[in-house]
């Protein structure tokens, strides 16, 4: 009868162990979720500079920061702002962006200029490839990311804005 009790003392511990070894197992599968996001790079601070160009003047040279946050619930979610200022002016724009299976949906904002719209888009090899539809705004933008180092391309359509095109460093 000792060896029974022994034996069930045993099968039972087995399980615990393998119920603590099944729950340490969970955080790391959340782990590996942010860094299979698709927006995994590019959350942080970045910063750099490019060039604005506007219908009614020349284009100026810009000071750009940009700030990248996923959503604290989901990894499918990230919140952009990014912020430039030249000498004669500035823009800043604020988007909200989902991704679904290589699918980008969410809405952008130009906050100085009051530009907005509805976004989609896809996910790509290199970054993202953005459209904004509005009704004062039409854009195209372009994300790539390499490591530290991202590149952005803004293309305006109907706007007294021409494009925006900055370089940033991760950091």
């Amino acid at each position: 009868m000792t060896s029974i009790k022994f034996g069930s003392w045993i099968a039972t511990r087995l399980s615990f162990a393998a119920l603590c070894m099944c729950a340490a197992v969970v955080p790391l599968q959340g782990a590996d979720a942010l860094t299979t996001s698709p927006f995994a790079a590019l959350v942080g601070r970045w910063t750099g500079d490019g060039m604005l160009g506007f219908k009614a003047s020349k284009p100026e040279r810009i000071k750009c920061r940009a700030t990248y946050l996923l959503a604290p619930e989901a990894t499918d979610a990230l919140k952009q702002t990014i912020r430039c200022a030249t000498a004669a002016g500035a823009i800043e724009i604020i988007s909200n962006v989902k991704e679904a299976s290589g699918k980008l949906t969410g809405h952008w904002k130009e906050t100085i200029h009051n530009f907005e719209g509805d976004l989609t888009g896809d996910v790509t090899p290199n970054g993202f490839r953005i459209v904004v539809k509005g009704a004062d705004v039409t854009a195209n933008m372009d994300i790539v990311v390499r490591g530290t180092r991202q590149a952005v391309e803004i293309q305006f359509m109907n706007s007294s804005l021409i494009g925006l095109s900055m370089a940033m460093t991760k950091g």
